[in-house]
């Protein structure tokens, strides 16, 4: 089961040390949202991560970034809906129902499915998909190996959504939360928490 980490939508002071140190834990894939943001900053922070770890980087937006950096790939959502002229490589796409995944999953690398738990990150978004929905979706295979769980995803889910048959979770809020801009000093217990999510998805 795969474990994707999702930036936080604002950059901060200590985030290229937090992502270095993250993927020396291990972190295989980043995916790099920026929303509403000047490309420069993107820039920056790429720029000040290690050029082995870069390749393990999807972005949600400036999507020149890919090449300019020797990205991942690219990530589509309504925001960015448009694969680049002549573009190839690596692409995922974000979807909110059960009718996106059955037209976007096979063709794109994988596809995200949110939100399915209530969001830790963002007050009042809560889960679109009831258990029983998700077991049914599960069933008839709509769910599978290139769907990954995003909204709510922490430790005590993680085993549901891998009973489901989800290819991996998108984890947001339950690494940042651990990190407070304003007041903390060092990030041990964010990866201290991320190194259990880590097992959980093993």
């Amino acid at each position: 089961m795969k474990l994707i980490l999702m930036t936080t939508p604002y950059f901060f002071v200590e985030e290229h040390q937090i992502l270095t140190s993250l993927f020396d834990e291990g972190l295989e894939l980043l995916h790099l949202r920026k929303p509403n943001t000047e490309p420069v900053y993107s820039e920056r922070l790429l720029s000040l991560i290690p050029e082995h770890y870069r390749k393990n980087i999807v972005v949600h937006d400036h999507f020149y970034l890919k090449s300019e950096y020797n990205l991942r790939g690219i990530h589509l959502n309504h925001r960015n809906p448009e694969i680049p002229q002549n573009y190839k490589g690596h692409i995922s796409y974000s979807c909110h129902s059960a009718e996106e995944v059955i037209s976007y999953k096979n063709k794109f690398d994988y596809v995200f499915l949110s939100p399915i738990f209530k969001s830790i990150s963002k007050d009042g978004y809560d889960s679109q998909f009831p258990i029983a929905e998700l077991k049914e979706l599960s069933k008839k295979k709509v769910i599978n190996r290139k769907v990954m769980a995003l909204g709510g995803v922490d430790l005590e889910n993680i085993s549901i959504l891998k009973d489901l048959g989800f290819g991996g979770v998108v984890t947001l809020g339950a690494i940042w939360n651990r990190f407070n801009i304003h007041q903390t000093s060092d990030f041990k217990m964010l990866i201290n928490h991320f190194r259990k999510l880590k097992k959980a998805v093993g």
